[in-house]
């Protein structure tokens, strides 16, 4: 089976500094990756690159076996995309949101009002579809968020901290929405977290990052019980970024995270 994602030593810099090294990894069909490190680890860099928004220094990657550079376009017709900033846009509805969303990825006119009312049945916003997004909840703007980016049924969904200011309960509701997306479609999902729970629920693998490399990979009991019985997952992870040093790039991605947890508390 061909993997949905895949990169030989792919490499991005910004002047002096390498902000993601030599990455070698493959993402199968269906698989729950995730991306964990440190702020400034090079985390959200990749998912830049993998989403065409960004290109690389060195290296080459291909999503759903399209090349990242020269078949860009199509890379951007089976993904979906959930940054960490807000996009959904406050002064909408929820519905027209999804309207706004479902004439960008050209759904088909026929289709688009089943489509939409699908979407928000399925992320439980159906109750709340003419209320204006600015009302919303943060936890709510988010479950949007996730319904806009799986309008076009992607096959591969990337979520870019997908829980960043969210309280406890509105993060599980969040977990709980993007395994019944998982499950529902089968569409593999590339997620960055700083939350290590949220990792060990939704993840089957992960990579733990450190200064742009990957220090570690494997299922998150699986680097645990290469650590020893008792070793947490925290311990791993401690055990695998204890050296990150503090860059440019940890400021952007820091700033980057409270501007989004602010727009979304």
């Amino acid at each position: 089976m061909q993997p949905i994602i895949e990169t030989h030593e792919l490499m991005r810099r910004f002047g002096n500094l390498t902000a993601v090294d030599a990455l070698t990894l493959s993402i199968q069909p269906g698989e729950v990756f995730g991306l964990l490190g440190r702020n400034g680890a090079g985390k959200t860099t990749v998912i830049k690159m993998l989403t065409t928004l960004l290109p690389p220094s060195g290296g080459s990657a291909t999503v759903g076996g399209f090349d990242i550079v020269r078949q860009a376009a199509a890379v951007r017709r089976i993904i979906g995309y959930v940054p960490q900033a807000l996009s959904a846009d406050g002064d909408l509805t929820g519905y027209e949101n999804l309207l706004v969303f479902a004439k960008l990825y050209d759904i088909p006119h026929a289709q688009r009002e089943a489509r939409i009312r699908d979407a928000l049945a399925f992320m439980g916003l159906s109750g709340f579809s003419d209320r204006l997004v600015k009302t919303y909840s943060g936890g709510m703007i988010r479950r949007l968020e996730i319904a806009q980016s799986t309008l076009h049924r992607p096959r591969l969904l990337f979520l870019d901290e997908p829980t960043v200011g969210l309280d406890p309960v509105a993060r599980i509701s969040v977990w709980e929405q993007v395994e019944r997306l998982q499950s529902r479609f089968g569409s593999a999902i590339l997620l960055t977290t700083h939350y290590l729970e949220e990792a060990e629920r939704l993840c089957d693998r992960v990579a733990i990052m450190n200064r742009g490399a990957i220090a570690a990979i494997g299922a998150p009991q699986e680097l645990q019980s290469a650590l020893g019985m008792n070793a947490t997952f925290e311990d791993v992870f401690e055990r695998y970024t204890s050296d990150e040093a503090v860059t440019q790039g940890a400021y952007d991605e820091t700033s980057q995270t409270r501007r989004a947890a602010h727009r979304l508390g």
